[in-house]
């Protein structure tokens, strides 16, 4: 594997995310103290947590972990569940399992960084463009022509970073058998899953429906849980998962014992998380269209179908990167230029921001945003 880039997300949030007043571009739903998240404990789980031995735990993760995340699928099991130290984690996992310097992968742009960099750092690979004058979405007559003899992966990420797209579910239907009829993997980042305006249609999770589908979530992003640093991978293939497992034993080893039993809580408790963190979402919505309501010659505003972020295009004279930089610099708001999500394998929209709205109390970083634009 050759050296890999700059990690753009992240070293600007490293420099912004906590010296900006207003954290306007989080991509995560409102978090939970710890007091919180205990009370919803059942007496069990209390003690479970309070009286843990704190030493080593299971590669593979705690087995009644594994057994209440399986829970969360139509048909699957605790040996079919692998967990990490994050998302991240399990990215890097499984690029590196299922691929190799012969390989060819193929993932849609814009994304995540790591969903293009660790498979271009590995072997050649092709990016498919969502559309943004059709929802962002994905044409899979694209995906078709940009399959090789020797592609082995397709990474997709729905509801999407960072225009809260979902694929429509005819078009999944017809990704998963072209995967299929090819033998070709499926890394769908799940991890927004859940989240949404009321209303949202999720996709079925990938590891249900495609025995070479790996289902990436994380405590992160729908339940607001980033600090537990708990994600996992659901998979049929038994095979891809024990090499991940092993491939792991060079990365976190385990994960955390304390956090194992935090996370049990939360997803026991999913339905009330997520309904909470939607109920957020639905508030959220309406100030972010009354505000760009207000600056139609400045913005271009379409409401995602899912998760907390959206993607709204600048059509400041000055560019997107400025405009950013200027804000936070004088403001205090933070938002995310769409160079950040800039790719190698394609054209990538250069006009646009990423906002978010999963979390609460954004009344005040609206106001500054506004005062900003009135003194332009």
């Amino acid at each position: 594997m050759t050296t890999l880039p700059d990690f753009k997300l992240e070293t600007h949030f490293s420099k912004w995310e906590f010296k900006a007043r207003y954290h306007m571009t989080a991509s995560d739903a409102q978090s939970l103290s710890m007091r919180e998240l205990l009370s919803m404990a059942s007496a069990e789980e209390r003690e479970e947590f309070e009286g843990m031995w704190l030493g080593y735990t299971e590669t593979f993760g705690a087995p009644d972990l594994r057994d209440t995340i399986s829970s969360m699928y139509t048909d699957r099991q605790a040996d079919e569940i692998l967990c990490f130290a994050g998302a991240s984690e399990g990215i890097f996992a499984a690029n590196t399992v299922i691929l190799d310097k012969d390989s060819h992968a193929i993932v849609v742009t814009p994304n995540y960084q790591s969903h293009e960099s660790l498979p271009v750092a590995i072997c050649e690979a092709t990016g498919v463009p969502l559309n943004p004058n059709d929802n962002w979405s994905l044409d899979i007559d694209q995906v078709a022509d940009a399959i090789k003899p020797n592609t082995r992966l397709v990474t997709i990420n729905f509801p999407h970073n960072p225009t809260g797209a979902i694929l429509p579910l005819d078009s999944y239907n017809a990704l998963v058998e072209l995967c299929r009829h090819h033998g070709i993997y499926i890394l769908h980042d799940e991890i927004f899953n859940g989240l949404g305006p009321t209303g949202t249609k999720h996709l079925p999770f990938i590891a249900d429906v495609y025995e070479r589908g790996l289902s990436l979530n994380v405590m992160s992003k729908s339940f607001g849980l980033p600090g537990l640093r708990i994600g996992w991978i659901a998979c049929q293939d038994k095979v891809v998962l024990s090499k991940m497992e092993r491939l792991k034993h060079y990365l976190s080893i385990c994960n955390s014992g304390p956090s194992e039993r935090l996370a049990k809580i939360a997803i026991n408790n999913r339905e009330k998380l997520l309904a909470r963190n939607c109920a957020i979402v639905d508030e959220n919505l309406p100030k972010w269209d009354a505000f760009f309501a207000k600056y139609p010659d400045l913005f271009e505003w379409q409401r995602p179908q899912g998760s907390c972020m959206g993607f709204p295009r600048y059509k400041g004279s000055e560019g997107v990167e400025q405009f950013t930089e200027s804000l936070v610099e004088k403001a205090g708001v933070l938002l995310l230029p769409s160079t950040i999500y800039q790719s190698t394998l394609g054209e990538t929209p250069k006009d646009r921001f990423r906002l978010g709205f999963g979390r609460k109390n954004i009344a005040d970083g609206l106001q500054a945003f506004d005062a900003y634009l009135a003194q332009k």
